[in-house]
């Protein structure tokens, strides 16, 4: 997202971002912020990747972690939304802080560590969205 400057030589756009502490990453916001008008002149797919989704109940979560997007769907409006389960790798997890959390929810049975994504259902959002992006404003 970073390295695209202009959106003219794209007929269309897919847009997505991990959430973490319930937001889409700052670089995701600032790109739909900065390519706010040129993302409202042509077709735009959201999708959102939440390890919240993979917890014991996690579809029960999917309309809080829906709202979650909400800032983001204010700026521009998709053509379709896809909201999927993420990975969790502690390793990864920037902050002390974080990674004991985790490790004490992944201990207490909340969610596993692990890739949760449903390729399946990714597969199929994208499928279902190609006719939505070759149209044109």
């Amino acid at each position: 997202m970073q390295a695209v400057k202009d959106l003219a030589p794209y007929q269309a756009v897919v847009a997505g971002s991990a959430i973490q502490n319930r937001q889409w990453l700052p670089e995701a916001v600032d790109f739909v912020q900065t390519h706010r008008a040129a993302l409202a002149q042509r077709p735009c797919g959201l999708f959102s990747v939440c390890i919240t989704l993979a917890m014991k109940n996690g579809e029960q979560s999917r309309p809080q972690v829906a709202d979650w997007v909400s800032p983001v769907r204010r700026l521009v409006q998709p053509v379709s939304e896809g909201l999927f389960a993420g990975a969790l790798d502690i390793r990864k997890i920037p902050s002390l802080g974080g990674r004991l959390k985790f490790r004490l929810s992944v201990a207490s049975g909340v969610w596993s560590e692990g890739n949760h994504r449903d390729w399946d259902a990714i597969r199929q959002w994208a499928n279902d969205l190609q006719p939505y992006l070759m149209q044109s404003n």
